[in-house]
């Protein structure tokens, strides 16, 4: 048997999220019937995180172990045949150690959420973004953001339905920029809490907005409940860029 390490690429519009759910068809499932189409095996393919229905990723990390001998090379172009039509690539593929584990073995998460702000709407963005007419401060956001930075109980930015034992998390870094007609909030931090990057988008776009300033965002940090946070943010601006794990 061979573990293989998946780099995978999908747009998340059409799915009810990574995992297998019964409402619905996930990621997860999509490259687990690949992965039967290629080896005539029943397959569990874990992933690094469990991305929300309309939530895309740029780099999701997942292993899966297969008893046939096949090159890496090969699962890779299998899976992307068998996964068309889907919106899901297969970037990269390699053999890895058994003792590798996408979630667990993970050292680090990355996300990148796109704020279009601008007047028109989007068209060929349109599911890639979370589209925001009123004009945005990026500079003001980010100094803002800086309050959210470190380690911290995070129960003001926690979904309720969250299954997490601690709301305590470090967050190494939380940029804010703007870059053309776009604002771009980039996140990073071992592991995150259940709609984390989503509630501090919608806390800091009221910000940029005007309407809070940033010792409002340390206040609603420490009052520990989430009616104190902002607006939770659409889904489909929110990208899993980046999985890192320990040489």
């Amino acid at each position: 048997m061979s573990r293989f390490k998946l780099t995978i690429e999908y747009d998340g519009s059409g799915f009810v999220g990574w995992q297998r759910q019964d409402s619905g068809f996930g990621v997860q499932e999509a490259v687990e019937t690949a992965v039967f189409k290629l080896s005539g095996e029943p397959a569990f393919v874990q992933g690094a995180g469990r991305t929300d229905s309309g939530v895309h990723a740029l780099g999701q990390i997942a292993h899966v172990d297969i008893e046939k001998p096949f090159s890496a090379a090969t699962v890779r172009d299998a899976l992307n045949n068998h996964l068309r039509p889907y919106p899901v690539s297969i970037l990269h593929v390699e053999d890895v150690s058994d003792d590798f584990h996408a979630r667990y073995s993970a050292a680090g998460r990355a996300y990148l959420y796109r704020i279009l702000n601008r007047r028109p709407p989007p068209v060929l963005d349109e599911g890639q973004v979370w589209w925001v007419a009123t004009p945005l401060d990026a500079k003001v956001m980010h100094e803002a953001a800086q309050e959210l930075v470190g380690h911290h109980d995070f129960t003001t930015f926690r979904a309720s339905e969250c299954q997490a034992k601690s709301p305590v998390k470090t967050v190494n870094k939380l940029d804010v920029s703007r870059v053309g007609d776009e604002i771009h909030v980039t996140c990073e931090a071992r592991s995150f809490l259940h709609h984390q990057v989503r509630n501090f988008v919608g806390t800091l776009q009221i910000v940029g907005a005007g309407k809070w300033r940033a010792r409002v965002v340390h206040d609603a940090l420490m009052k520990k409940d989430r009616r104190a946070g902002g607006p939770t943010a659409p889904p489909e601006g929110l990208y899993l860029t980046r999985v890192t794990y320990d040489e």
